[in-house]
């Protein structure tokens, strides 16, 4: 398009967009942008674009940004490159046209963080007129050109004389509407410009219209990009960097540097454990501007020890600007960052134990999540990760000097069930019911080959009980039969031993894979006949039943054992399995509280007939 006249009084002339404004604005705000206040950030970014672009023609310039809002207006100017008219129609008057002229403009703009005009329309998420006044840097001899946007899709366009604006660049100027003021009070103006632009690398200063000094919004670059005296004030002062932004003191500050992709930034080590799987979002900056504070997808998804705060030049932002598009850059990025987790956690554990003992009392689940899928990981680390063992809560290395032969059981209730009576026994167990521990305990070996690792049965445990004597035995068969009787109902068998410690009365061996079986031979007995009880009739195999031990050696259970009265003897063995049942922390059965509830009715009813 040919300029205009440059005349003062040249008269103004009506156009439209070439889109359906009012629908634009509605789907920026309801669809695009997460809130009213990115509106700031765009203009910060054109006007950083446009630095971007003057400093291409004169690269020694001294060029910034001005920020002022009184209340009444906000205002934005730059000393970029500034427009001609001609750039006005281009980025300001069509908006998402496809053509080759708009690709050529956007690899032209590749430097840039975002596009003028899309960005200069969420401005009317706050406001009903956008004003620009721009002169060109490019064309000194160009008038300046001011441009009025209204949110009716209506706008005008006028040259006016260089006195206009004697300096090139661009003033965008709001009238904010009345329910816009949470978005454009003073003080709310100049924390959002501090929010979104903290880490520019162009001078931005902000003035409220007081008549003081205008406020720098970010007067010193990122502690990462400065110099200082010692390794230990570098190492402070990004933690206190760390501490400002997440709000906690790091166990450590790992610092990132990916100078393929201009990355640079640090990872702040949690000082508090978080739920295995629980991804934080990390603060990610493009080119100085922040792009967004919940950037999960920086990190890989074992990473939910760290939060982190990065600059990058290369990384492609989505539409909204608020979170990063997936591709190749992307992917590569992400394996980058792990791997300089894996170096920081390889250094602790070659030269500061210290350090490496709290991250792990901290983080052990995020580590044993890692060291599952990383076998250089799990070579360093697994001899140190803590465990829960029938010796407390140890690490496999020292659990393994003690027993060569480690046991691991498959659930949480299989090693409570078994716990006291296999640490008399003098075995060696694992609880493997935790996330990642089984199999992991599985994979000692390959650490430590002198250790052997095998799965906890029933039969191994049993194997280490003593039996009673042929008399006692004899003796007792009378109440066992009783007992077995009485716990039929349960799939359960009772048997007499002898085990330490004396003290538990009874042990109740039993897994889930046991009462799964019994659950589905019991639901094809109830089929009978029908489709369903054919498929599980043709999985039929003997149903495992569970055993309840008594315990020779305890005083109660040799007191049990003589009973010669038939009820109160399968009352006592119902309240034997009872308590054995609940020493296993396994979810009771309705039938069995039902149980606990009456055996121990009766043995009270027993007791007071008998003191009567």
């Amino acid at each position: 398009m040919p300029l205009r006249d440059t005349s003062a009084d040249h008269a103004a002339t009506d156009r439209t967009f070439q889109v359906d404004l009012r629908g634009l604005v509605d789907l920026l705000s309801h669809h695009l942008y997460s809130s009213p206040r990115v509106y700031l950030r765009e203009l910060l970014q054109n006007a950083v674009d446009a630095l971007t672009a003057r400093h291409a023609v004169e690269p020694h310039g001294d060029f910034g940004i001005r920020l002022y809002a009184d209340g009444k207006v906000v205002r934005v100017e730059d000393d970029g490159v500034g427009l001609t008219e001609a750039d006005v129609h281009t980025f300001l008057a069509t908006i998402g046209r496809s053509s080759k002229r708009a690709e050529r403009i956007a690899e032209q703009r590749a430097d840039f963080i975002g596009q003028f005009g899309i960005g200069l329309l969420s401005c009317f998420l706050v406001a009903d007129e956008i004003h620009v006044l721009s002169r060109s840097a490019r064309t000194p001899d160009a008038p300046a050109v001011e441009w009025r946007g209204r949110g009716d899709g209506s706008y005008t366009v006028r040259t006016l004389p260089a006195s206009a604006r004697p300096r090139p660049g661009t003033t965008v100027t709001l009238t904010p509407r009345s329910d816009a003021g949470e978005w454009t009070r003073p003080q709310q103006v100049h924390a959002l410009a501090r929010h979104f632009g903290s880490l520019l690398r162009h001078p931005v200063n902000f003035d409220d219209g007081s008549g003081g000094a205008a406020a720098p919004v970010n007067p010193e670059p990122a502690p990462w990009a400065r110099s200082f005296p010692t390794p230990g004030a570098r190492s402070r002062a990004l933690a206190a960097y760390g501490e400002e932004v997440f709000g906690f003191t790091p166990l450590d500050t790992i610092e990132l540097d990916l100078p393929a992709v201009g990355l640079k930034g640090i990872a702040c080590v949690l000082p508090e454990a978080v739920p295995a799987g629980r991804r934080h979002g990390h603060r990610v900056h493009v080119k100085g501007m922040l792009l967004s504070e919940q950037a999960e997808e920086i990190l890989p998804e074992w990473a939910f020890f760290v939060r982190c705060v990065v600059d990058a030049e290369s990384l492609r932002p989505t539409a909204s600007r608020e979170s990063l598009y997936e591709d190749a850059t992307l992917a590569a990025v992400r394996d980058a960052l792990a791997e300089r987790l894996r170096e920081w956690i390889a250094r602790a554990a070659a030269s500061d134990p210290d350090l490496l003992g709290r991250f792990l009392q901290t983080h052990h689940l995020a580590v044993k999540s890692l060291a599952v899928h990383d076998d250089e990981i799990l070579r360093m680390l697994l001899p140190w990760l803590p465990f829960e063992t029938t010796d407390g809560h140890t690490t496999l290395d020292e659990f393994a000097r003690t027993h060569r032969t480690v046991l691991v059981t498959s659930s949480v209730e299989e090693f409570r069930q078994v716990a006291a009576i296999a640490s008399a026994a003098g075995l060696g167990v694992v609880n493997g019911g935790y996330t990642y521990d089984r199999e992991l305990v599985h994979r000692m070996p390959e650490i430590r080959p002198e250790v052997s690792v095998a799965d906890l049965d029933p039969a191994t445990l049993t194997a280490h009980l003593d039996p009673v004597d042929r008399e006692t035995e004899l003796a007792a068969a009378p109440y066992l039969a009783q007992a077995r009787d009485a716990l039929a109902v349960f799939d359960c068998d009772v048997a007499l031993r002898t085990f330490q410690p004396a003290s538990a009365p009874a042990l109740l061996v039993d897994s889930r894979e046991a009462r799964h079986e019994r659950t589905r031979s019991r639901l094809a007995r109830e089929q009978e006949g029908g489709l369903w009880g054919d498929i599980l009739g043709a999985l039929r195999q003997e149903a495992p039943r569970a055993q309840l031990i008594l315990n020779q050696l305890n005083p109660l259970v040799r007191t049990a054992v003589a009973i010669d009265e038939p009820e109160l003897a399968r009352t006592s063995a119902e309240a034997l399995y009872g308590q054995a049942v609940m020493l296993s922390r396994r979810p009771l059965r309705p039938a069995e509280s039902s149980l606990i509830n009456r055996s121990f009715l009766d043995l009270l009813a027993h007791a007071l007939r008998k003191d009567s």
